[in-house]
């Protein structure tokens, strides 16, 4: 059989459950064998059982982890002890991708004010890789994949401002060489990359700040020294324009807005984002644990299969990102 791949639920009280269900249901029978799910037991035998996708959980392979005190699933709420399940169960399969018991990760969407109310520091499933790895957090980053764009994000969830005070060449070359190395993993042997300037026209020179020629103008210079194919750092939306016509296999956001707002525009429920830069590959969900739906059945498994299929590998029925 092909190397297994874990599965978490995410926050059980969003739609994680619901989409995992209906993405099991959608794979072909040796897809769904290659994988192992964490996550709360009783709340995917919960979920089945409303959806009438009990038949699904025979035979799968499951790991009970980040189980819930009575009373605590209830779908929509925004709870700490949700919260803390959803750590607990992608933590889990993060060491197991580390003993080598799985070849990757992807986990179910998860909710950060419900993390926070655990009392659990968290920024994004990035953060939390690093931390179960034990690297630093500037060794790990988001790339968003999906609408054609795959979009590398040197600084993620915090304010501009404090991303502006963090932003120097070293951080933009590393996000940007373990975009490559993502790239080659998935298949784009030499990605051409292109840069996003801090600032608007990357600063028309130092026009409107001296950012870019502190920051992604000499990162410019050692990724080429390095060997990427990269050209100087131009403002997102020129570069974006011009996709059609010169097409770029990875972008470098400098912020989170300049990397998500293309994505979502452009693939709003059916986007990946993969925690790269670690030895262990986690992919998740470009969307949200959406509780204003959660536990009424409406949720779609787009972007989870899209995103099981990127790590599993292409299969006869898949669609390429």
């Amino acid at each position: 059989m092909s190397p297994r791949v874990a599965l978490s639920l995410g926050d059980p009280n969003g739609v994680g459950p619901e989409i995992v269900l209906k993405a099991l249901a959608e794979l072909a029978p040796e897809e769904r064998e290659r994988l192992v799910v964490y996550g709360p037991g009783e709340v995917l035998r919960a979920t089945a059982q409303a959806l009438g996708l009990e038949h699904l959980l025979k035979g799968l392979a499951q790991v009970h982890v980040g189980g819930l005190p009575a009373g605590a699933h209830r779908p929509g709420r925004i709870d700490a002890e949700a919260g803390r399940s959803a750590v607990a169960s992608a933590s889990a399969a993060i060491e197991a991708c580390r003993a080598g018991e799985v070849q990757a990760v992807v986990a179910g969407p998860h909710h950060e004010t419900a993390i926070a109310q655990a009392g659990i520091r968290f920024s994004g499933y990035p953060s939390l890789v690093a931390s179960v790895c034990g690297q630093s957090e500037d060794e790990v980053f988001l790339l968003l994949i999906g609408g054609g764009l795959r979009i590398v994000h040197a600084t993620l969830h915090e304010s501009v401002e404090r991303a502006l005070s963090r932003l120097n060449p070293a951080l933009v070359v590393a996000a940007t060489q373990a975009g490559v190395r993502a790239c080659r993993r998935l298949g784009v042997a030499e990605p051409r990359v292109a840069l996003f300037g801090v600032n608007p026209h990357a600063s028309e020179g130092e026009l409107f700040g001296p950012h870019d020629a502190r920051c992604t103008v000499p990162a410019a210079r050692t990724l080429r020294e390095q060997g990427v194919d990269v050209g100087e750092p131009q403002g997102a939306d020129v570069l974006l324009a011009d996709h059609a016509r010169r097409p770029h296999d990875l972008y470098v956001a400098m912020f989170h807005d300049q990397g998500h707002i293309p994505i979502k525009l452009l693939a709003p429920q059916g986007a990946s984002a993969l925690s790269i830069g670690a030895d262990v590959l986690l992919a998740s969900t470009g969307h949200g644990s959406a509780m204003d739906i959660a536990g009424t059945g409406q949720a779609r498994p787009d972007a989870l299969l899209r995103s099981l299929r990127l790590v599993m590998g292409p299969t006869p029925t898949s669609t390429p990102a």
